[in-house]
């Protein structure tokens, strides 16, 4: 007979600590974050379905004003550094790994500062810790929220003006549009 302290193989065991535990969640998280990498479409759907329960959140509630305007300046920062090319051209220190600057160079692939898949989950992570937040009463401070919308729509405008100037000046497209279309006849 065996005893009741034997643990037989392939019955889970409860962690020991709580570093195993922050391990094993790690884990799963990322093993579930990592399954997602191909399903682009459905996971901007489910980030654009977590913004507009936000939205209804804020709207039906009210107030977290502050906590939206946080939210909103994160996302402008993530976009601004998904627009961004990785290599700077204005800092380049001879290192000679940007955007092509002549017309005889080769064309080189736009890399981003921050791609494509870290954008989503970093937008996500945030549209959830802000959904979070809108739950604790005293995260709702009292602020004139006009004030906050006109000082976002300022930065916006400055920030993005700033990202075109350097996309005019530095000559490229953050996006691909479409497959590139090459001429046969010579």
């Amino acid at each position: 007979m065996r005893s009741p302290t034997t643990i037989y193989e392939g019955t889970p065991t409860a962690p020991v600590n709580l570093a195993t535990l922050k391990t094993q969640v790690s884990r799963k998280y990322q093993n579930l974050i990592e399954r997602t990498i191909t399903f682009i479409p459905q996971r901007w759907i489910a980030a654009g379905v977590l913004f507009l329960l936000y939205i209804l959140r804020i709207s039906i509630v009210g107030g977290w004003y502050v906590v939206t305007y946080a939210l909103s300046i994160y996302l402008l920062t993530q976009f601004i550094a998904f627009l961004s090319p990785k290599w700077d051209p204005d800092m380049d220190d001879g290192l000679n790994v940007g955007l092509p600057t002549k017309g005889d160079e080769e064309p080189k692939p736009f890399v981003r500062r921050l791609p494509e898949f870290l954008f989503w989950h970093s937008i996500f992570k945030a549209l959830v810790i802000s959904l979070f937040c809108t739950f604790f009463p005293f995260l709702n401070l009292p602020v004139f929220w006009p004030i906050l919308v006109i000082y976002f729509i300022v930065l916006f405008t400055v920030t993005m003006r700033t990202q075109i100037r350097h996309m005019i000046k530095h000559k490229y497209i953050p996006f691909t549009v479409g497959k590139k279309v090459y001429n046969t006849r010579d």
